[in-house]
């Protein structure tokens, strides 16, 4: 997987960025070192002057990439959403049994992230804190009904399409298959970060993973 993984661009929504960081050298080391300084001093911390110092370029350089901090968060959660999907996507694809491949899927989005090395210039471990810790910061917005609209979450949305059909292949009758399938979503993140920040308010930890956790779930929930 890793050595097809080198070979696909994730394709954001062109209306998050200015200019494809994708594009060039000084693109990829500003999503690179945004997401070392993210990870390390917190998104409200963090800003584009302090990032034109540590890579050693213009602030207005940055600016010509995305508009704001906002716009590089939303950049950066729906490189990670889609980098999850075509993980799912290559695991499951010949997986026939729908217990089975529903099973994958969630170990899959729930799982704790290793680094593949599949993008030189993208921590995927560290970019997964920040999805933990900072993701809905992209969405709980004034502006996020006009950016629904303009498709900044379709990769997002995508990834819980794909779980719910997953869900009405093992039970069609089940009559919350979309709210299951998001709750899938952000309830792991809620639990890998209560894990490691709330530890009293989660059983989950190293050897009770929230992967084990969201398959209990799910299953005595749509096997009734």
């Amino acid at each position: 997987m890793e050595r097809l993984l080198q070979t696909i661009k994730i394709a954001i929504n062109e209306k998050i960025y200015l200019k494809d960081p994708e594009s060039s050298d000084l693109g990829k080391r500003i999503i690179e070192h945004s997401i070392l300084m993210i990870d390390d001093m917190g998104f409200e911390s963090f800003t584009f002057k302090k990032l034109g110092i540590k890579i050693g370029s213009n602030e207005s350089s940055i600016y010509r990439y995305f508009e704001n901090k906002h716009k590089l968060l939303v950049y950066l959660t729906s490189w990670y959403w889609g980098w999850l999907e075509y993980q799912l996507v290559f695991a499951t694809n010949s997986i026939s049994d729908p217990k089975e491949k529903l099973t994958q899927a969630i170990n899959i989005v729930t799982r704790t992230i290793v680094e593949d090395n599949a993008y030189s210039h993208i921590n995927e471990v560290l970019l997964n804190k920040i999805v933990i810790n900072e993701s809905s910061k992209s969405f709980l917005t004034k502006e996020v009904d006009e950016e629904n609209k303009d498709g900044y979450f379709v990769i997002y949305k995508r990834m819980v399409t794909r779980l719910e059909e997953m869900i009405n292949a093992v039970n069609a009758k089940y009559i919350y298959p979309s709210s299951l399938a998001s709750s899938i979503l952000e309830g792991s993140l809620h639990q890998h970060f209560l894990k490691d920040h709330f530890q009293t308010l989660t059983n989950c930890d190293e050897e009770n993973t929230p992967s084990k956790f969201m398959l209990d779930l799910v299953f005595k929930t749509i096997d009734q």
